[in-house]
C-alpha cells in the first residue's frame, strides 16, 4: 500500500506521528469509451463555451453559479484565506461510546501506521481505546476539506473513519409516515417468526458478486477467444396476489426448509409462543428417548413386587377354602 497523507495524532499533550492508508478498494471493472469501428480511445476536450478555445488546466478556475447566468470565480489565493486547519494534523475532540455514532454518518475509512519513534505512544492509544471501549471524535484536514471523523481500533490497528456533517444527511419526507395504517399483532408475530427463523451471524466472507464474477468470466472469454456459454435462468412465476399473513407464512417455512428444519404441524400459525413451545416438546422428547435405557432395571422391579403382591390373596384365599371344607368333616 501506499501512503496518501502523513501527519499526527494529537490527544492532550501527546502527539503520534502516522501515515494514513485507505482502508478500502472498489472492486468494479472498469471500462474505456472507444470507438466501435476501430477500437481507439474517445477523447475529452476541455474548450471554453464563450471562445471555443482548449483550456489548459493551469487556465482552469473554480467557478460558483449564483443564477441569472452569473458566475463568482475564485483563484487559489481566495482559498488560502480560509481558515483551515494545518493539513497534517489529526485532533482528538473527545472520545465517545462506539454505539453513540450513527452508522449513516460513515463515509471513507483509512488505516493509520505509525512513523518513526511513535510506535510506542501508538500503541498505547489503541490500547486505551480497546480497554475503554470507545472511539475518538476527531477532525482532520483531507484534500483541503476540513472533516470529522472517529478513531477506532480494527484488528490491531487504528482506524480513521471520515463522517459526513450533520446537516449532510436528508431528512426522510415520505407519504407513507402520515398514514394511519395499524400493524395487527398476529402479522407482526408471524413476521418476528420469519426473522427467526433467518436469524444467524454475519460472515462477510460467505457473499460474493455474482454480476462481477460473471461479467469477468465474459472478459476473460474474449481474450482467449472462446464462446462464452451462460446458464439459463430459472424465472419463477410471479405470484398471484396473496394476503400479507399467507406472504409471511410462505416465508417461514421455505426459511425452515432451506435451513433442515420440519415445517409446522397442524397448518398452525407459527408465532414466538408456539415455537418456543414446539422447542420445549421437541427437547422433552428427546429426554424421553434417553430416559427407558436407564430405568428398564426398575420398571422390571416394579412388575416383580407387582406379581408378587397379586399372588398373596390367591394363596390366602385357597387356604381359607380349604380350611371351611375340614370342618364338617370333624363334626361329622
Amino acid at each position: 500500500m501506499r501512503a496518501i497523507w502523513k501527519g499526527a495524532v494529537s490527544f492532550g499533550l501527546v502527539s503520534i506521528a502516522v501515515k494514513l492508508y485507505s482502508a478500502t478498494e472498489e472492486k468494479d471493472i472498469r471500462f474505456h469509451q472507444v470507438h466501435r469501428a476501430d477500437g481507439g480511445r474517445i477523447r475529452y476536450k476541455r474548450t471554453c463555451q464563450v471562445c471555443g478555445e482548449e483550456v489548459s488546466y493551469d487556465d482552469i478556475a473554480k467557478g460558483y453559479d449564483i443564477g441569472g447566468g452569473e458566475m463568482v470565480i475564485l483563484t487559489d489565493d481566495d482559498f488560502a484565506d480560509l481558515p483551515l486547519s494545518t493539513s497534517h494534523a489529526i485532533d482528538v475532540l473527545e472520545f465517545v461510546p462506539a454505539e453513540q455514532v450513527d452508522p449513516i454518518l460513515y463515509n471513507k475509512a483509512y488505516f493509520l501506521e505509525p512513523e518513526g519513534a511513535a510506535t510506542k505512544p501508538y500503541l498505547l492509544l489503541r490500547d486505551a481505546l480497546t480497554d475503554s471501549e470507545r472511539v475518538a471524535i476527531v477532525k482532520v484536514a483531507l484534500r483541503q476539506r476540513e472533516q470529522l471523523a472517529t478513531l477506532r481500533v480494527r484488528e490491531g490497528v487504528l482506524l480513521l473513519n471520515t463522517m459526513l456533517w450533520p446537516d449532510e444527511i436528508r431528512k426522510p419526507d415520505f407519504g407513507f409516515l402520515d398514514e394511519d395504517l395499524k400493524i395487527r399483532p398476529p402479522e407482526l408475530a408471524m413476521a418476528t417468526s420469519l426473522i427467526d427463523s433467518m436469524a444467524g451471524d454475519f460472515h462477510p466472507d460467505e457473499f460474493t458478486d455474482d454480476y462481477r464474477a460473471a461479467l469477468q468470466e465474459v472478459i476473460d472469454a474474449k481474450v482467449e477467444g472462446r464462446e462464452v456459454v451462460q446458464p439459463e435462468e430459472v424465472e419463477e412465476a410471479p405470484a398471484a396476489a396473496v394476503d400479507l399473513m399467507a406472504a409471511l407464512k410462505a416465508s417461514v417455512e421455505r426459511a425452515r426448509a432451506a435451513r433442515g428444519e420440519a415445517p409446522a404441524g397442524g397448518g398452525a400459525e407459527p408465532t414466538p409462543i408456539s415455537s418456543a413451545r414446539s422447542a420445549q416438546k421437541k427437547a422433552a422428547e428427546k429426554k424421553a428417548a434417553k430416559a427407558p435405557a436407564k430405568k428398564a432395571p426398575a420398571k422390571k422391579t416394579a412388575e416383580k413386587k407387582a406379581t408378587t403382591k397379586k399372588a398373596t390373596p390367591a394363596k390366602k384365599t385357597t387356604e381359607k377354602k380349604a380350611t371351611k371344607k375340614a370342618t364338617p368333616r370333624k363334626s361329622a
